[in-house]
């Protein structure tokens, strides 16, 4: 009886050796499993990922490039009007100056004009005064 439960309790513990090993066979094939899993889901991750930044940088490539195109049209069409405000500036200044510079003439001429006007005048009297004096003088030399 002895040797019957001794076989027993052998075969159990074979048995339950046995179980063991393969639950941790089991156990390390799933494990081997869920890793290789997951680093599938990380190289499609990173693939993905990095065709994402790839498309992002180009897309922002194109548009600080159309930004800057579209900057440059901007400041050019900016200093054309600049260039023809400054030269009808620059033209209306001309025909004003001009205005004045036909205006100071015409001042200048009318008091020209008139100052010679008030030398004839002055001359006549100052002529006149002499002659007066000059026959006061001839008669109270006589």
């Amino acid at each position: 009886m002895k040797t019957k439960f001794f076989l027993k309790f052998a075969l159990m513990i074979a048995a339950l050796l046995a179980l063991t090993a393969f639950s941790y066979g089991q156990a390390g094939t799933d494990v081997k499993k869920a890793a290789d899993d997951t680093g599938k889901a990380t190289d499609t991750a990173a693939k993905k990922t990095g065709h994402a930044t790839k498309t992002a940088a180009k897309d922002t490539g194109k548009a600080t490039e159309t930004a800057a195109k579209d900057t440059g049209k901007a400041t050019e069409k900016g200093a054309e009007k600049t260039g023809k405000a400054t030269e009808t500036a620059a033209k209306d200044t001309g025909k004003g100056t001009e205005k004045v510079a036909d205006k100071t003439g015409k001042a200048t001429e009318t008091a020209a004009k008139d100052t010679g006007k008030g030398v004839k005048k002055g001359t006549k009297a100052v002529g006149h005064g002499v002659k007066k004096g000059a026959e006061k003088t001839a008669d109270t030399v006589k």
